[in-house]
């Protein structure tokens, strides 16, 4: 089986992963919120099970340094996968609307746009890891979608600025992932042929600079200079991105337009109610200001009035 985009076993795997997810709807829809919570956190916690249990699937139980390498949190639905099972269960509003649009975001595009499924060739017992492919990146965008479907979480379109900000925190995680599978020998050491520190092993979330890929170039244009020029020293002007902090831009710049669109599907009469009683503050403003200038005496009327008596008098 060989997946290609756009050919039968890529539309096949689209189908049914869109066909699980209405049968899950529909099987849950009619429950209560408590056996919603517990089926939903269910499904993550298998998934965070699932992603070390691939051990025991090629390629990884042929290779067992590869499972050493893939079996951290190195990439951004790694990290989800690991993180959303404590955030579903925490209280923090904030870090449920990073799990609702980061989960719907990166699952969605993963479904469609599918790329290790892609990069498998037809050897055997490879089904068994696309398989699993398809279930990490389908839970990732299932749950949340259901929390916010089923009343589970409310999104508010006033938050959507602490996507982008968590998000980048989430990158710091993946860092520390990376330089701790360095440290400890699960990767090539600094200085070797396939040394960690290179971007091209391991930098899908590209935080450690642009690779060649389209969305690379795309991104490196909203990158300001101070985070892609050496400021001082030997090699001082010389173009060269900060790892992780030449993302800021890019990660405000894009997500949070992004984010609040997808808000005003669930949040849209919020929107419409604060945009009405904004209006009514504004103009309520507006005739205070234009009351108090009618209040206020004119100066050059007054000096005329006085001219007149003068002149009366005399």
């Amino acid at each position: 089986m060989i997946i290609k985009m756009f050919n039968l076993w890529y539309f096949v795997f689209v189908i049914v992963s869109i066909g699980i997810f209405i049968g899950l709807y529909f099987l849950l829809k009619n429950k209560t919120p408590k056996t919603q919570k517990i089926v939903l956190f269910s499904i993550l916690i298998f998934g965070l099970l699932l992603h070390f249990l691939k051990a025991f699937i090629p390629p990884y139980s042929t290779d067992i340094n590869r499972w050493y390498r893939d079996s951290w949190f190195v990439n951004i639905c790694g990290a989800n996968i690991f993180l959303f099972p404590w955030i579903f269960i925490s209280k923090s509003e904030k870090l449920k609307d990073y799990m609702f649009y980061l989960g719907v975001l990166s699952g969605i595009i993963a479904i469609l746009y599918p790329m290790e499924a892609l990069a498998k060739t037809n050897q055997i017992g490879e089904i068994w890891d696309i398989i699993r492919f398809y279930i990490h990146h389908n839970m990732l965008w299932y749950v949340p979608l259901l929390m916010v479907l089923f009343k589970l979480h409310t999104l508010s379109y006033k938050r959507v600025l602490y996507v982008p900000a968590i998000f980048m925190c989430v990158l710091l995680f993946i860092m520390i992932n990376q330089v701790l599978q360095s440290e400890l020998g699960f990767v090539g050491m600094r200085g070797d042929s396939d040394k960690f520190f290179d971007i091209t092993y391991k930098n899908s979330s590209l935080i450690w600079g642009p690779d060649s890929s389209s969305i690379s170039t795309f991104l490196k244009a909203l990158c300001p200079p101070i985070f892609r020029t050496v400021p001082v020293g030997e090699f001082a002007g010389q173009t060269k991105y900060l790892p992780w902090f030449w993302l800021l831009v890019p990660a405000f710049v894009l997500l949070t337009p992004v984010c609040f669109l997808i808000s005003l599907i669930f949040d849209w009469k919020n929107l419409i109610v604060d945009y009405k009683h904004l209006r009514t503050k504004l103009s309520e403003r507006k005739e205070k200001r234009l009351s108090k200038t009618k209040q206020i005496p004119n100066n050059n009327d007054n000096d005329t009035k006085s001219m007149i008596n003068k002149n009366d008098i005399s």
